[in-house]
């Protein structure tokens, strides 16, 4: 059994390899679920600008699809609890809205059709959002197991031009879905 913690240390050829390697996941299986998500596969100086840590939460809608979204969480190490980051009103800060589709029904970069797609172009973001250019493949690395989850993010840019990136994450199971954001009841169309 891989843990979340082995893959801390991976580069990103070891990460890719085990993205190939993975196994399907039933994206039902992921609705009303809430993630930890840990960036891997970055150099310190881009986590330092970015973020380390992350959630990613998926709800199942009325029309049989999962969409989900991204929470911002504190950046206060990973040996402390994800806490989410609020908004003036007390709501979680979401971010990058996304639809999972299968990945063996779209084009994906380098070929990888195992698994699920976060397909951020079908989220809802704002048209001129480059969020939503991002395509995440997604595989469980344990069979039959949802509960840790690789993922890598590729930008693609139409007409067939996708280009890879660096940044892989891991998904580690955090319990059921707390909140929606205000528009992504499950009767969402």
């Amino acid at each position: 059994m891989i843990a979340a913690t082995d893959l801390l240390d991976l580069g990103r050829g070891d990460l890719m390899e085990l993205l190939r390697g993975g196994h399907p996941i039933d994206r039902t299986e992921l609705a009303d679920r809430r993630y930890r998500g840990i960036s891997l596969g970055l150099p310190g100086w881009v986590e330092a600008l970015t973020w380390k840590k992350f959630g990613k939460c998926f709800a199942a809608h009325d029309d049989g699809r999962i969409r989900g979204w991204n929470l911002r969480i504190v950046q206060d190490g990973l040996e402390e609890p994800w806490t989410a980051m609020r908004c003036s009103d007390g709501t979680p800060r979401t971010f990058g809205h996304f639809e999972v589709v299968p990945a063996a029904e779209h084009p994906t970069h380098q070929g990888i059709t195992r698994g699920l797609l976060i397909h951020y172009g079908r989220g809802h973001n704002g048209r001129f959002d480059p969020v939503s250019l991002l395509r995440d493949p997604l595989v469980a690395l344990n069979p039959e197991d949802s509960t840790l989850l690789l993922g890598w993010s590729y930008v693609d840019l139409g007409l067939g031009i996708r280009l890879g990136t660096p940044s892989f994450f891991s998904l580690e199971l955090d319990g059921p879905l707390q909140h929606r954001p205000q528009g992504t009841q499950p009767s969402l169309t």
